[in-house]
Order: C-alpha cells, then sequence, then structure tokens
C-alpha cells in the first residue's frame, strides 16, 4: 500500500495527528496536498511555524521541530470510508510511535481523529489528560470538507502555538 511518511524524530516540541492521507496526497506524495486545504497556510497565520511553506515542501516541517503521522495510514476518498479495524489498528501503530518518539505536545487535526484515537468524545482545545507525557490539542480539522469557520480555525491553531511555545518556556526553565 502506498501512503505518506512519517516525518518524525525524537523529542519534538509538536507533532500533529491528522485522520489519513487523502488518496491526493498519496498521488502527490505530500501531506495537506489539497487545493482547498488550509493546513500550510494556517500554520504560517497561527505563528507556529515562522515562515510560509507549501504542501509541497512538508518535509521541511522538521526544520521547525513539528512532526506529522497520522492515525491510520491507509489513503482514502474520505474518512468514511475508514473501518473500525483501521482505527484499532491505528490506535496500536500511533501509540507505539508516540510513545518512541515522546513529543511535548501532539494536536489531534479534527476531533475525529482523536475521538476515535481516545475512544471518548471531546470538546476543541487543550485536554485535561496527558497521553505519553504530552499535552494534548484537539484542532478542528483543516480538511477543505469541514465547514468550520476560519476565523475560529486560526483560533485554535494560534492556541496551539501558544500551548506550544508555554510547553518549550517550561522545558527550558527545567534545563537551567
Amino acid at each position: 500500500m502506498k501512503t505518506l511518511p512519517d516525518y518524525l524524530r525524537k523529542g519534538m516540541k509538536l507533532v500533529i495527528v491528522g485522520c489519513n492521507p487523502s488518496e491526493s496526497s498519496v498521488r502527490t506524495g505530500h501531506y495537506y496536498s489539497g487545493r482547498n486545504n488550509v493546513f500550510w497556510p494556517v500554520l504560517f497565520k497561527s505563528a507556529i511555524i515562522p515562515e510560509p511553506v507549501e504542501y509541497s515542501d512538508d518535509r521541511r516541517i522538521i526544520e521547525f521541530g513539528i512532526g506529522l503521522t497520522d492515525l491510520v495510514k491507509r489513503p482514502t476518498r474520505g474518512a468514511e470510508e475508514l473501518t473500525r479495524e483501521d482505527f484499532a489498528e491505528g490506535r496500536i501503530v500511533l501509540g507505539q510511535k508516540l510513545e518512541e518518539f515522546a513529543p511535548r505536545v501532539i494536536a489531534f487535526n479534527g476531533k475525529v481523529v482523536y475521538e476515535q484515537f481516545a475512544q471518548r468524545k471531546c470538546k476543541f482545545g487543550v485536554q485535561k489528560e496527558l497521553l505519553y507525557g504530552a499535552r494534548v490539542y484537539v484542532l478542528p480539522s483543516s480538511s477543505a470538507q469541514n465547514a468550520a469557520a476560519q476565523k475560529e480555525r486560526v483560533m485554535h491553531f494560534r492556541k496551539l502555538a501558544q500551548l506550544v511555545r508555554k510547553t518549550e518556556r517550561a522545558r527550558d526553565a527545567v534545563q537551567a
């Protein structure tokens, strides 16, 4: 099965977890490559990354201490095509990756992604529980199919940027 590679390394400040790659992203070989996907512009607009990056440069995300992966690696046209088995396997594999790479913050790109992983309902924003020692933030999906208002989406991405900065400052204070 052809899919997208993970962009992960140990100790990243942030890992963003998508649901699964779209067939069009797998065809292009890049994360969030849909014409109408706002992921890359919102990352910059919210100050999560310091400069604009196009989907074709998705590998550069690691330069900023940020990783990308998916709950399920099987590409589909839409998440509704995923099966219970896809999610069950994805939970195990993603859990192993998060434990191994130990990011300081984990952001789930969409409620469905977190709810399928945690197997419980949630609200957008910071979650109370840590996950493998990391703070957790649930974002409105950046998918073009998500009707969330752009303003609300940017607000959540900005709050995620604040959480990442706060977590980094706390880590730096401990190391000082």
